[in-house]
């Protein structure tokens, strides 16, 4: 329990201050952890006899997050000035050429089943990087580089998970979805929902780019899409049988088992928000 309590201050103050190191290091910072979240998925595969192209799915991962990063970048960056402008995301149709290589690399590998593991190579990027291009996004949904959108994102996902384990142990009764994670009850999902939309209040308070309202929203939706992301990463695990994604965390597990709730529901929560801004 003390490994696990100092690892998670640690993990927190690691997080938080990514946000106040600036523009680039704060891109960089999750792009790292997006593709350690890669290299576990891909690890984690190995263990079900499926040979994904490790070295290609990190190099069009990369890709990947630096092409909708451009994007993101490109109303701050690009200047009336052309030697300044910073012109990446307009080269994004080279993705498709990149991404193509990881079948033709196949033709390379004598292995059984090529089509399974490009399929989950592939697939790898989709799970466990383009979830952290959405969220490093946020901080761009609105005009420039503002830091109150992912680091309120972080504190109502965590907010929602810690409600939903003392709501759970507290009065959790009633199953949510034993077959995948048998510890999770509808008590302790409806509880940390409700925690999280407090949580989305108080924000409200200091954050003052939404309404209260839009806040609290933004909170349900990470307690109920979040929920789904933890659920669906559980399956995985029960489909492969491990218990954790790895164990760069001590007492915590692997990155994927932190970030489960984020996988889906930063999509979510940054379409919500470009929506309201747009």
């Amino acid at each position: 329990m003390k490994t696990r309590a100092i690892t998670g201050i640690f993990f927190v103050a690691v997080m938080l201050g990514s946000f106040f190191a600036g523009a680039v290091v704060y891109g960089l910072f999750y792009l790292l952890l997006s593709l350690i979240c890669l290299q576990e998925f891909y690890r984690l595969i190995k263990h079900a006899g499926i040979k994904p192209n490790v070295p290609a799915g990190l190099i069009n991962g990369t890709l990947v997050f630096f092409y909708f990063g451009a994007i993101c970048y490109r109303n701050i960056l690009v200047t009336p000035d052309a030697a300044f402008s910073f012109p990446l995301y307009k080269y994004v149709f080279l993705l498709p050429v990149t991404l193509g290589c990881v079948l033709v690399l196949e033709l390379y590998r004598d292995l059984p089943n090529p089509f399974t593991n490009i399929a989950y190579t592939l697939f790898g990027i989709i799970l466990a990087v383009a979830p952290f291009c959405f969220f490093h996004a946020l901080a761009y949904v609105n005009t420039g580089y503002n830091i109150h959108f992912p680091m309120a994102f972080l504190l109502m996902l965590w907010a929602n998970d810690t409600g939903a384990y003392l709501t759970g142990q507290w009065l959790g009764r009633t199953k949510l979805f034993e077959r995948h994670s048998p510890k999770k009850t509808w008590e302790g999902f409806i509880g940390g929902i409700l925690i999280a939309a407090l949580v989305g209040y108080i924000i409200s308070i200091y954050f003052t780019e939404l309404a209260w309202r839009q806040w609290v929203s933004v909170a349900i939706m990470i307690g109920v899409v979040g929920t789904a992301g933890d659920l669906v990463e559980s399956m995985f695990k029960r489909s492969i049988n491990i218990k954790d994604s790895g164990g760069i965390l001590p007492g915590h597990g692997g990155l994927l088992d932190r970030f489960d709730g984020l996988l889906l529901s930063a999509p979510v929560v940054f379409a919500y928000l470009y929506l309201i801004f747009n």
